[in-house]
């Protein structure tokens, strides 16, 4: 009753927005664009050059190929919002989590490594984060990510690949084998998914899913226990006029002490925050 509930809450907002938000796979009915237009919207977020984002890489010592990262977003991000397209929170996450697992392969002798996403949309996020794993082969890493979207059900998803054919979450991503192999697709409402599974320890963990104050809490509280010093929990969307609960909910993990907080403020659109467990 309450996800009902809130699916017509979100197609309310889609329609006063026209927004073509993602609810389930019957949420699109159709191409929502021309192939052109999608090719023009790409360019577009292609070009865009955030050098807080530059001077982060150099920071850190890690780059996410442009072309190769540029190719995933074209079939995961390029999508028709009333919002500006910005993808760059993907080469962040790569060359966080790259530096992570630089400093975890160097002072643990046990080399598995568990990441955590909530959120997972079509994809672009656990896509990039599974090639930093690929890209450190010292390392071995799987990806746990959870989303209401299923990921076996042919579906439309408000990118050029609609002009193709319906396609499952898997066959959109089929490009990316190897990072696919590092990846377990969950459905699921996120915090009852984590209720039900039995996770030791959780290295990283990228949060993506309701913007909202409690469910952020709700998934921090989950992770507080799960985690041990250096691990990470990544925000994304921490932009106060936004979401504005998200920012709420970060400062109050920052005011417990458990964690130390970055605020990443590259844009007025598009912000976001790294805790790291002290």
């Amino acid at each position: 009753m309450i996800i009902k509930l809130k699916k017509i809450l979100i197609f309310l907002k889609r329609k006063i927005l026209n927004e073509h938000i993602l609810i389930d796979e019957n949420s699109i009915k159709k191409p929502i664009a021309s192939k052109s237009h999608y090719i023009k919207l790409f360019k577009e977020a292609s070009n865009f050059v955030d050098t807080n984002v530059i001077e982060l890489e150099k920071k850190l010592g890690h780059q996410i190929p442009k072309k190769w990262i540029d190719d995933l977003a074209l079939h995961t991000q390029i999508c028709v919002k009333k919002s500006k397209i910005n993808y760059n929170h993907g080469r962040i996450l790569y060359s966080v989590l790259k530096n992570y697992l630089h400093n975890f392969k160097e002072k643990n002798q046990d080399n598995n490594i568990l990441i955590l996403e909530t959120g997972t949309a079509r994809g672009f996020s656990a896509i990039c984060m599974a090639k930093a794993i690929n890209d450190t082969p010292e390392v071995s890493g799987k990806i746990i990510t959870i989303d209401l979207l299923p990921t076996d059900i042919p579906m439309y998803w408000n990118i050029i690949d609609d002009h193709e054919k319906k396609k499952t979450r898997n066959e959109l991503l089929s490009q990316w084998p190897k990072e696919l192999s590092k990846i377990k697709f969950i459905k699921g409402k996120t915090n009852t998914v984590l209720k039900k599974i039995n996770i030791e320890r959780i290295n990283f963990a990228f949060l993506d899913a309701e913007h909202e104050y409690n469910s952020v809490i709700d998934e921090y509280l989950f992770l507080k226990n799960k985690q041990k010093k250096d691990d990470i929990i990544f925000f994304d969307d921490v932009t106060p006029k936004k979401f504005p609960g998200v920012v709420q909910a970060i400062n109050q993990i920052k005011k417990e002490g458990y964690y130390s907080v970055e605020f990443l403020n590259f844009t007025e659109e598009r912000a976001y925050a790294l805790a790291k467990k002290l």
